[in-house]
Formats: structure tokens, sequence, C-alpha cells
């Protein structure tokens, strides 16, 4: 595993710091293939996804070097050396994180030179995310677990991100049915991954999680921790995303820019707070994770 964490911090660092450069050329109009004019980057190695996804690509690529990678060495660090499980949790949240970003990278993203990167960390944060989980229901984390975490608010915070996230995906798609026009911000884009991955994955996980924790199975009290650790760190590259975005003059209104902000960061503290006390609740060592 500390091999694979390796791979995978070295390749988000590469890849994020080639993204923050700012590159040569300038942003240009093209026509999408639904007739659209659309604004592209035009610069840098986003130069071919629109100023949106562009900018909060770069934005994602500033969370990851700043708190995604020093998260994932701190923890790996802590579970393999020193047993931790409640690092062990983290860990498992932080290539959550790593699987999450880098899927939208390969999926979603304009191909660029560095693609064949994108597959490598998101391969090794799968398989990654798949052994931390099976060894930490092996470390004995149910250890007097389900009497002293957060139980009932875990449940209400978990189905309440889940319904939250499937209205705030579900709308545009639907309006987009009635009206029979596209997405907004499909732009040059044939679909868009982040509806796949939000409501394909991220929702459903979330109620799953809840009606775990709701037996107070260990598994449920691992997801939460997982989907917690994705909520702050996403919640970060929102607010970077769209900073960096305003800053290439992209027209939003307030509601659009106060609305997605305020909501994931009133969420991320809460999480922080249910984390915090479900770490507690964990006993602090362990033979190994």
């Amino acid at each position: 595993m500390s091999c694979l964490a390796l791979l995978i911090g070295l390749s988000a660092v590469a890849a994020s710091l080639v993204g923050l450069l700012p590159g040569d050329g300038a942003s240009r109009t093209v026509t999408s293939i639904r007739g659209e004019g659309v604004t592209l980057h035009g610069r840098g190695l986003y130069r071919y996804d629109t100023v949106f996804i562009a900018e909060g690509s770069r934005g994602t690529d500033a969370v990851t070097v700043v708190l995604g990678v020093p998260l994932l060495v701190v923890a790996t660090l802590l579970a393999y050396r020193r047993g931790s499980r409640r690092a062990g949790l983290l860990l498992a949240g932080a290539l959550t994180y790593f699987l999450y970003v880098y899927a939208s990278r390969a999926l979603s993203n304009a191909y660029n030179p560095l693609f064949l990167l994108y597959i490598v960390v998101f391969s090794a944060s799968l398989f990654g995310v798949l052994l931390v989980v099976i060894a930490l229901n092996r470390a004995g984390l149910d250890e007097g677990l389900a009497g002293r975490a957060p139980h009932r608010g875990l449940v209400w915070f978990l189905t309440a991100c889940g319904l939250l996230t499937a209205i705030v995906w579900l709308a545009p798609l639907i309006d987009a049915l009635v009206t029979g026009s596209p997405p907004q911000l499909l732009d040059t884009y044939t679909t868009s991954v982040t509806d796949v991955l939000d409501l394909g994955l991220i929702v459903p996980t979330l109620f799953v999680a809840a009606a775990l924790v709701r037996r107070r199975a260990v598994l449920g009290y691992v997801l939460a921790a997982t989907l917690i650790v994705l909520l702050v760190l996403i919640a970060a590259t929102i607010v970077e995303g769209t900073v960096l975005q305003l800053s290439a003059r992209m027209s939003f209104t307030p509601e659009q820019v106060v609305g997605p902000i305020a909501g994931f960061l009133v969420l991320a503290v809460i999480g922080l707070v249910l984390l915090v006390r479900l770490l507690r609740a964990v006993e602090p060592d362990a033979s190994g994770v």
C-alpha cells in the first residue's frame, strides 16, 4: 500500500503542477457540436477545455497539492508505520478523493498529454481504496466503536447529503429533458461525467452508508469517514475553483457564487465535527491497517 500511495502522490503532484502552469496562448471561441459558441481556455494544459472547466480543474490542482497529497502522505505513514486505525480512515478518504478527481480527469477533461498519468492515478487509487477498506475491516475497528460513535448524527448527515446532492444534480438534468435543450455548461462536451459520478456512485454510497451506520455496522462507519473526507476536500476545490473562475472574468449571478460555496462550507463544517467525534470513538492503535 505504501508503494501505491507513493505512486499516487508523486503522480498527482506532477500532474497538478503542470496543470497550474499558466502556459502560452489565449482563449478562443469555437462552435460546439450543437451549434453553440463556446469559449475555450486556450492555454496551458487545459487549453482545449472550456474556461469554466479549465479554471475549476486548476482550482482542484491547487487543493490537491496543498491538502490532498499532504493528507495522503501523513495518513499513510501513521496507518502503516504506527498501525493507527484513525489514520486508516483518513487514508481511505484521501484515496477516495484521488479516485474521484482522476476519474473526472480521465473521463471528463478534454484529452491532453497527461491522459495516461490520469489513468495511472485513477487505477492506483481504486485499488488503494479497496485494500485499505479490507484492511480496516480486519483491524478490529469494531471494538467498542458502535457504542461511542456519533450514531444518530451520522445517519441524519449522510441521508441529508445524499438527498441534497441528488436534488442539486437532478434539477438541471430534469430541466434539460423538459425543455429539450442540453444541460447548462455542457458546452463542447458530449456528456456530464460529474453527474454520472455523483448520481451513480456518491449518492447511492451515502444512502448505503447511512443504512449501515443505522445498523451500527463497521463498514458504515468506514464509508462515513471516507465520504466526509471527500466532502471536505471537494468543498475546498469548489471554493478555489470559483475564485479562479471569477478571476478569469466568468459571469455568475450572486446566487450562483454564494449558494454552492455556502452550502458546501456548511456541510463541510458539520461533517468535520462528526468526523472528529467518529475518530475519537476509534481505538487509536492497532497492529497494522
